[in-house]
């Protein structure tokens, strides 16, 4: 637990928390040599640049705040016509399509629906 200017910042039980097995499992495959390691999700490249400028961009418009729990329109009809394109199927971006901030989330709600 770390103390500054006598201002204790976590509590005995958050500092003792134990790292979680995906955690331990990342940091295993972190030393080994030509792993591809499926651990946390973290990509293993940089962002490229026109991803980089996008955020940029929408964070310049003013994109700052929390999205419907369905996640974005824009992106969920993009999704849609992505599908249509690749796989000729259709899918209604409203009722049939949600954005997740992970596969635990997309995988829970999947097992729980």
């Amino acid at each position: 637990m770390q103390e500054i200017a006598g201002t204790q910042y976590l509590s005995k039980r958050v500092a003792g928390l134990k790292p979680s097995g995906i955690r331990k499992f990342f940091d295993i495959a972190a030393t080994m040599k030509d792993v591809i390691s499926l651990g946390i999700g973290e990509p293993d490249f940089t962002t490229p640049k026109p991803i980089l400028e996008a955020g940029i961009q929408s964070l310049q418009r003013g994109e700052t705040h929390y999205t419907s729990n369905s996640g974005k329109m824009e992106l969920r009809q993009g999704i849609a016509q992505n599908i249509e394109k690749l796989y000729s199927v259709k899918y209604d971006p409203v009722n049939e399509i949600i954005a997740t901030v992970g596969v635990s989330e997309a995988l829970y709600l999947t097992f729980t629906a």
